[in-house]
């Protein structure tokens, strides 16, 4: 899906001489009159970044609003691309090794993990596509979408947060590229060596943006989906089916309140991951025809994600049943679960090597748009953000994950185990004021999608804000982790669960209504 070749207004993404923060682009475009104060560009920059903007196929725009004019002619291929970039970016082996989760770390058997990873991805898949809907109607990126919501500064919170999800599942892709690199080359080619190599093909297309990297996912999904059902054709017999939930500890069966606990745990852990993309959805589809419906992008995101995700996680699960009964399994994931994928092609001498190549080069595929992702929110969150091109920003994140996955390459059970849910906490506190502001306060009422930057427009955010906050305290007192157990958390089952999303959105749902409300009254926006 390219972007149109259209002139770009006068905006800090193709400059010349002073320039202005904003600017009005049409006779409806509102102005921030507090963000219109001039910002000087040394002329040597200044032809720089023109020199490389006009790159043939760099996508110069950041956070501006696409409006209508500029959007692609609806086609049956472009919207079946919206199933086919969530397709392609999540059949990775960083959600396969979330799958591994399920019978390692929880103790649950072969059948309740995929009950529970099949309840827990449709659940975040759904969450997903709702906030993906508003990309086409608004033309504007997810975290200036939410301006809508939470209010110009509020908004600003999640927006952070976000970029630390992005960057930080860039890590996870790094690493685990980089270990199955290692694996492949038996040792030979230090993991680091192997995240060089996933960080700077991921950074190559990024910094292209958003015409580059949807034409790679158009096509990068098929030789990972080749690689993928090699390795359920060789290692399918070794998956443990019948594998029962046990305490790992004792290795007795799971019953009762613990079997319970382990399974919301995971079921909890399973949606924090098809959910984290919530926060980003909208950003791919600013493209599209201001008239596509929203059933449309809702349902052909959730295919997306739900079929991809409960591919790469059925996998997963069976590969760490396996390790109850393949002691070189066993083996190979005490190495690392890079180890332990390319383990399952065993027997397929070199071909399994390259299969091996090609799953970790897969993850390219779920980086690029989390790094595109990353690098807006660094110009939403304020002015001299956004001064800073898009491109540049894609090179800091790039660098910023870069460095965190050298760092922990040897830690990814843990940053797994307890990065993944807790960044999915605040993603579903974000998108149930979303649904509550629509659904109660919006209903039947239209948005101004070109007074983005206006503040005197967007609400104030007093009731987004503290229902935000309301909803952390609800995470932390049922979070589960291995540094922090929440009062409530420990309660679950006798020996405690994870409960932190449930009761963040409970808290942040009840607490929202009255204030916003309350707001509504005294402001009237």
């Amino acid at each position: 899906m390219d972007p149109p070749a259209v002139p770009d207004p006068i905006d800090i993404e193709k400059s010349a001489g002073t320039l202005n923060v904003s600017s009005r682009t049409t006779s409806n475009e509102y102005v921030a009159p507090e963000s219109n104060l001039p910002i000087p560009v040394p002329p040597k920059l200044r032809t720089w970044n023109q020199r490389i903007e006009n790159l043939a196929g760099l996508e110069a725009r950041g956070i501006k609003r696409v409006l209508p004019e500029e959007r692609h002619a609806a086609s049956a291929s472009a919207y079946a691309q919206m199933a086919m970039l969530w397709f392609s970016a999540n059949i990775s082996a960083n959600n396969l090794a979330v799958g591994l989760l399920g019978p390692l770390l929880f103790g649950l058997g072969f059948t309740d993990s995929a009950m529970c990873a099949f309840g827990g991805i449709l659940v975040g898949s759904a969450a997903t596509a709702y906030m993906s809907i508003w990309g086409a109607q608004s033309g504007n990126r997810t975290m200036i979408v939410l301006r809508y919501f939470m209010g110009y500064w509020p908004a600003k919170l999640p927006c952070l947060l976000n970029m630390i999800l992005m960057i930080g599942y860039g890590t996870i892709d790094c690493i685990i590229g980089g270990q199955i690199l290692s694996a492949v080359s038996g040792g030979s080619m230090s993991i680091i060596v192997g995240i060089v190599i996933v960080a700077l093909i991921s950074w190559v297309i990024a910094v292209f943006g958003m015409a580059i990297f949807q034409k790679y996912e158009r096509f990068a999904w098929a030789p990972q989906m080749f690689a993928l059902l090699i390795l359920v054709g060789a290692a399918g017999k070794s998956f443990n089916a019948s594998l029962q939930s046990i305490d790992l500890l004792t290795g007795e069966p799971l019953t009762g309140g613990p079997l319970t606990a382990a399974r919301l745990s995971f079921f909890s852990l399973q949606l924090s991951v098809p959910v984290s993309w919530a926060a980003a959805s909208s950003d791919f589809f600013v493209y599209y025809p201001e008239n596509t419906k929203p059933w449309k992008s809702f349902s052909l995101t959730m295919i997306g994600l739900t079929l991809s995700f409960l591919f790469i996680n059925l996998l997963g699960i069976g590969l760490a049943s396996g390790t109850f009964v393949n002691p070189v399994w066993l083996e190979a994931n005490e190495v690392s679960s890079g180890a332990l994928i390319l383990a399952g092609y065993d027997g397929l001498g070199r071909f399994g090597k390259f299969c091996g190549v090609i799953v970790a080069l897969g993850l390219i595929n779920n980086n690029v748009p989390g790094t595109y992702a990353a690098a807006l929110g660094f110009q939403v969150l304020g002015r001299y953000g956004k001064m800073v091109p898009r491109y540049l920003w894609v090179c800091v994140a790039v660098l910023i994950y870069f460095v965190c996955a050298v760092a922990g390459r040897n830690n990814l059970f843990e940053i797994l185990q307890y990065f993944v849910a807790l960044m999915g906490y605040w993603v579903m506190i974000m998108v149930a004021i979303v649904l509550e502001e629509q659904l109660i306060f919006r209903r039947g009422k239209t948005f101004d999608w070109a007074a983005w930057e206006d503040k005197k427009y967007l609400p104030i955010g007093i009731a987004a804000l503290v229902a935000f906050l309301m909803g952390w305290v609800g995470a932390i007192i049922g979070m589960y982790q291995h540094w922090y157990i929440g009062p409530v958390a420990i309660k679950v089952g006798g020996v405690g669960a994870d409960i932190g999303v449930w009761l963040g959105c409970a808290f942040a749902m009840v607490v929202f209504v009255p204030v916003r409300w309350w707001e509504l009254k005294k402001f009237g926006r």
